[in-house]
């Protein structure tokens, strides 16, 4: 059974694997199933690009070398999106630092390192644990304060 990348982040550290991963499940265009990726990045060029040829929902600029670029991100994407995990390009993620898979490892706790195979892509679960904090998109931690408004109007009426 194929892996259904819908409603998931992909982090584009590398444009070429992120131009091709798009393009392998959502190049052919398809309006009744639109890409639901979301992706983060610090080439908004490319990201744009991917946009503007309907291979991504949406993206956002993030530098990940930044804590606090993370965790506008977090918010962002907790705000506006129902993130299902995190994809990585397997050998960004093996290359990172300590520092950098910290963050990696807080923005989700489903976290899926992608490597290309013939015909296709392979997704193996990240097996180190997950960092629930201000830098992960799944939690009320990332809750902005229009977020919390609503939730007390909610609970006011």
């Amino acid at each position: 059974m194929p892996f259904k990348v819908n409603n998931y982040l992909l982090i584009d550290n590398d444009s070429e694997f992120s131009r091709q991963f798009t393009e392998h499940y959502f190049g052919q265009a398809d309006t009744e199933n639109p890409s639901t990726l979301v992706i983060a990045g610090i080439n908004t060029r490319q990201l744009v690009k991917l946009m503007f040829d309907e291979l991504i929902k949406d993206y956002c600029y993030c530098d990940f070398n930044n804590e606090i670029s993370v965790s506008e991100l977090a918010s962002y994407l907790h705000e506006h999106h129902d993130i299902a995990g995190v994809l990585f390009n397997q050998t960004d993620y093996l290359l990172a630092d300590d520092k950098q898979r910290f963050i990696f490892n807080s923005l989700h706790s489903v976290r899926f390192l992608v490597s290309e195979v013939d015909g296709g892509y392979h997704f193996e679960p990240v097996t180190e644990q997950a960092q629930n904090n201000h830098l992960s998109c799944q939690t009320d931690i990332a809750e902005t304060p229009q977020n919390l408004e609503a939730l007390n109007e909610k609970l006011n009426s």
